[in-house]
């Protein structure tokens, strides 16, 4: 209720006591032409009668204290992740329960935001019916298909002076990255690439799925098949059928690149260093929704587990 609802409403209970003592003198005919019962009158009566009309104004009429209430502590925190990540209620579930072992469900996160009216996602984010989603796929196993792509990184503000080039990997099946940064973009930084992933993953690549960009044209889809490794293209114009490694790159945008403010960076090998952190922060300690709030390391031990 608004300021100046409640205002409305004391207004309205100081003349109906004012109609009683200035034109009827009875409070029964006043509470029979309001439509209000006399143990009401009389409460309000006695609430002007000791503050006036500041009395009048509609009290909280919820309790005082509430023992199972959530602290504001924790909503603080819960602020702080929607504010700075634009994390979605299940997202800030996960965190409080891995990182501050607080045990906040989803619903009850949604409502804390819903009071604070912070409870709707940017538009790239808002909630699209099942018919309108693209059908997620996934790999059954560690390497089956790992995608690569190259994000251009461009000049940012108070950071860097120059441009970058990110070069990309997830596996399809447990979402484990690679990241690197080179300062050109070309089959040359590619093959580079592919050769620092193939070190680094810790199982075999089977297939690799790239757009068509000229960065993976002949000489890096032969380096790939020299490798044994199967290489295969998306269709032209369907970033979508790479969405893990687009949907990762986002997560850059929202979550790495807001780490970086303060920090300027006009190296690559610094820039390399702070991207290898996030990487293993990624890899090793982030929960991730589609995993159902495990990290992509756990799901790989889990998924060679079970192997």
């Amino acid at each position: 209720m608004t300021k100046q609802e409640l205002q409305r409403g004391a207004a309205r209970r100081l003349a109906i006591i004012r109609h009683c003592e200035e034109i009827t003198h009875n409070v029964s005919k006043t509470c029979r032409y309001y439509g209000i019962s006399r143990s009401v009158y009389y409460r309000w009566k006695q609430r002007y009668d000791e503050l006036g009309p500041d009395g009048l104004v509609e009290r909280h009429r919820g309790p005082h204290h509430c023992p199972t209430a959530t602290s504001p502590e924790v909503v603080g925190k819960i602020i702080y992740l929607r504010s700075n990540y634009h994390f979605g209620p299940q997202k800030i579930s996960m965190y409080l329960a891995r990182y501050h072992g607080i045990t906040v469900s989803t619903s009850g996160v949604w409502r804390i935001l819903k009071k604070a009216d912070m409870n709707r996602l940017p538009r790239s984010q808002r909630y699209k019916p099942h018919a309108k989603r693209w059908q997620r796929y996934e790999k059954p196993q560690p390497g089956h298909q790992v995608q690569i792509d190259v994000k251009f990184i461009a000049p940012i503000a108070g950071v860097t002076t120059k441009r970058f080039y990110q070069y990309t990997a997830i596996d399809d099946c447990t979402r484990l990255r690679i990241l690197k940064l080179f300062e050109r973009n070309n089959a040359r930084s590619a093959i580079q690439f592919v050769d620092f992933v193939c070190e680094r993953l810790p199982f075999r690549v089977e297939r690799i799925q790239t757009d068509n960009g000229a960065e993976f044209q002949k000489d890096f889809h032969w380096h790939v098949l020299d490798k044994g490794i199967e290489h295969v293209y998306i269709r032209p114009r369907t970033p979508r059928l790479n969405g893990k490694v687009e949907r990762s790159h986002r997560t850059d945008n929202e979550e790495f690149c807001s780490l970086l403010q303060g920090i300027v960076i006009d190296d690559a090998n610094l820039f390399n260093e702070k991207i290898s952190e996030w990487e293993r922060f990624y890899n090793y300690d982030r929960p991730h929704g589609s995993l159902g709030g495990n990290t992509p390391y756990e799901r790989f031990k889990q998924k060679t587990a079970n192997g």
